[in-house]
């Protein structure tokens, strides 16, 4: 009898201790003390209780609290009208079980800043690859209007509803600085800088992951199969399709953002006419589930290296010009998108490049043109327009060369062909400070050029505010050679 006492007692006891902890309001991993929210917008407040549990809301900006109740599953979710003001904020959560005080809230922009290993590379660099900058930029980093959060990398199989493992909201300082992602944290400093008001970094990326782990299974579907049903997800986790996806940027979706950073492309680029669909796709997907339009997104086109330790692909996807001509061309299938090109800053035998403010920089232009109302900033690379046979060579027009076309030295990496698609080594020059003229005695009759197609090189054609060019050919041939000199 003694014993079934027991029993019942400790029963009852893990009864009201189960719905004790049930009954706390529970909140998403980014919603806590020290977030910066997107200034003068809706955002949402949302997370979990028992079912029907009735929930108040003291928001210290607002003049009125508000109270909501649960859903049938227990989930609640609010919307709240941001403003301007850069003095910190509280928010106050009250239900029955729960009183929770969020603190040191700041209004401000809010980027998300994802990709692979380009994008992961912190401040202080990899292992025997630097991050140029580091110490000074480490050394100056305190700054408590500078605000980052890191998505630990995670995969799953389903979508999920938050975020398994990250490090929370904290202030730039010597200590997280050098461990967050360089590209973010060089574009953010600058932006907060510039902008003068609060900025948040949220950080989600995995190095060696395609873009098909980063996209929904809905949407994914619509491409190729996806079944994870047998999949072990703890191994190559960062090459499943949509595991990603669901448990690094699913959760984040109800966070309003005001626009997104992205470093992506070495994982894909054997297959570029494949990433030419899947790239707008993840994109429009994102869109649609944060619902606040299409904000912006900038994007890093990958740079030069020795791929396979070989040059001399040409008209294969081992040529890597290919993948860059790819991203290049999403521009025009991604509404109210920018790029940055990065032709002058690789590393032959290096795939992390060092340079990485120089990366944040081109993004920085991106936004604060397009974003921002900056206008006499100059964010865009000169593109290749049109060309015109002339005096036994070509001459190549450019978009975005309103100021004209530069070059430190002699032009280099021009070839040009004629109606047998062979490309021989050209003589290139800038002419008429706009234009491009390329040559070779070797090709009396040309019809077409290249530039910088091949896995490694160096650009060498800017407009004058030194934005590269990016390696580009002016036909669309199936079949070319290449005479090397």
């Amino acid at each position: 009898m003694r014993k079934l006492s027991l029993i019942i007692l400790i029963a009852t006891f893990n009864l009201l201790f189960v719905q004790s902890i049930r009954a706390e309001v529970k909140l998403p991993a980014i919603v806590s003390s020290n977030m910066v929210l997107q200034r003068n917008t809706t955002i949402m407040l949302w997370g979990w209780a028992d079912a029907k549990e009735k929930i108040t809301i003291n928001a210290s900006w607002l003049n009125e609290q508000l109270n909501i109740e649960a859903d049938k599953e227990g989930n609640w979710i609010v919307e709240l009208q941001t403003t301007n003001t850069k003095a910190p904020q509280t928010i106050k959560i009250i239900s029955k079980e729960s009183d929770i005080l969020l603190e040191n809230i700041l209004f401000g922009e809010v980027w998300l800043c994802s990709g692979q290993s380009n994008m992961q590379q912190p401040v202080k660099g990899y292992n025997g690859q630097p991050t140029f900058g580091s110490a000074m930029a480490t050394t100056k980093s305190a700054n408590p209007n500078l605000r980052l959060f890191t998505v630990d990398r995670v995969g799953s199989k389903t979508p999920l509803q938050d975020v398994e493992k990250y490090t929370s909201w904290q202030q730039a300082n010597h200590r997280n600085v050098s461990r967050f992602s360089a590209v973010a944290y060089f574009f953010g400093q600058q932006l907060q800088e510039i902008l003068d008001v609060p900025v948040g970094l949220i950080h989600a990326s995995w190095g060696g992951s395609p873009i098909q782990a980063w996209i929904s299974k809905d949407v994914l579907n619509g491409y190729q199969k996806v079944s994870l049903d047998e999949l072990d997800i703890t191994k190559m986790t960062r090459s499943i399709p949509t595991a990603l996806f669901n448990a690094m940027i699913n959760p984040l979706t109800q966070y309003t953002i005001k626009g997104a950073l992205w470093y992506q492309g070495e994982s894909n680029r054997l297959e570029p006419e494949n990433y030419k669909k899947l790239f707008p796709a993840m994109v429009k997907d994102w869109r649609q589930r944060w619902g606040i339009g299409d904000f912006p997104f900038y994007y890093v086109q990958i740079a030069p290296f020795m791929y396979g330790n070989n040059n001399n692909a040409f008209q294969t996807v081992d040529n890597s010009a290919f993948i860059r001509e790819t991203q290049l061309q999403c521009l025009d299938l991604i509404p109210n998108s920018g790029i940055a090109i990065t032709m002058d800053i690789g590393d032959d035998y290096c795939i992390h490049p060092p340079k990485k403010k120089e990366v944040a920089d081109r993004l920085l232009f991106n936004a604060l043109n397009q974003t921002y109302g900056y206008n006499t900033v100059d964010f865009a690379a000169p593109i290749f327009d049109s060309q015109e046979v002339k005096d036994g060579g070509i001459v190549l027009k450019f978009k975005n060369a309103e100021t004209g076309l530069y070059s430190y030295d002699k032009l280099e990496g021009f070839e040009i062909a004629g109606e047998d698609k062979i490309f021989y080594p050209a003589n290139a020059k800038v002419v008429n400070r706009k234009d491009v003229f390329a040559i070779s005695d070797d090709v009396p009759n040309p019809v077409a050029v290249r530039y910088a197609w091949r896995n490694w090189v160096v650009g060498t054609l800017y407009d004058v505010n030194l934005l590269p060019a990016s390696s580009f050919r002016t036909d669309k041939w199936g079949e070319a050679t290449q005479v090397e000199k």
